[in-house]
């Protein structure tokens, strides 16, 4: 399995600074990038197609912290991450509601009347915005959640940087890997959940 932080000269880390990781691989992209070898044999040109195919999707990967925590995980373990529908504690309510409310704005929007009448339309954009509203509260409250997840990465970090090296076969019993799959279980959720919610915000605004 492609190690992605190797591939990206990244220390193992549940957390990663975004701005650094763009600039760490937009310097290893340049240095790889197929056009700088255009004049080089047919091998040369379909290394450098590799190399950078390579480098975007490890880039990919871990620019996403749920992929990335993920990642982690199976590189880690060594296998993949169980049961990671199982959802977080303390995210029952707010799985519940989202996934209601959701339902019902998909209602509303289905329920579109065909009528010409400036009246019905009015109560209509006043209903919409009713709705973007209920559908604004809920990804606040997702926002919170995300911002609460990462500050426990940026806690989990101290663990990678003290731990044996990764070919140590002690290094999982200094890795708090039950505490990373949990955040990596919800932050599943806080992406899923924000898509959800972006995606019925888009239609309301339509």
């Amino acid at each position: 399995m492609t190690d992605c932080f190797e591939l990206l000269q990244e220390p193992r880390r549940p957390w990663l600074d975004a701005d650094a990781l763009k600039a760490r691989f937009l310097k290893l992209s340049a240095a790889a990038h197929p056009d700088r070898f255009h004049g080089g044999t047919e091998s040369e040109r379909a290394q450098a197609n590799d190399r950078s195919a390579e480098l975007n999707a490890a880039y990919n990967t871990l620019r996403e912290t749920r992929d990335r925590l993920f990642h982690l995980l199976e590189l880690e373990r060594g296998t993949p991450s169980r049961d990671i529908q199982r959802i977080p504690p303390g995210t029952m309510d707010l799985f519940v509601e989202i996934g209601q409310c959701c339902r019902d704005a998909d209602t509303f929007l289905a329920s579109n009347p065909n009528s010409e009448s400036p009246m019905l339309k009015l109560q209509r954009m006043r209903q919409a915005l009713e709705w973007s509203d209920r559908l604004m509260v809920l990804q606040r409250q997702v926002n919170v959640r995300r911002e609460a997840l990462e500050t426990t990465l940026r806690s989990l970090n101290a663990a990678w940087e003290s731990a044996p090296s990764p070919s140590a076969p002690d290094r999982k019993t200094h890795l708090p890997l039950e505490s990373l799959e949990d955040a990596a279980r919800a932050m599943s959720y806080v992406s899923r959940w924000t898509s959800q919610l972006q995606e019925r915000l888009g239609h309301l605004a339509s």
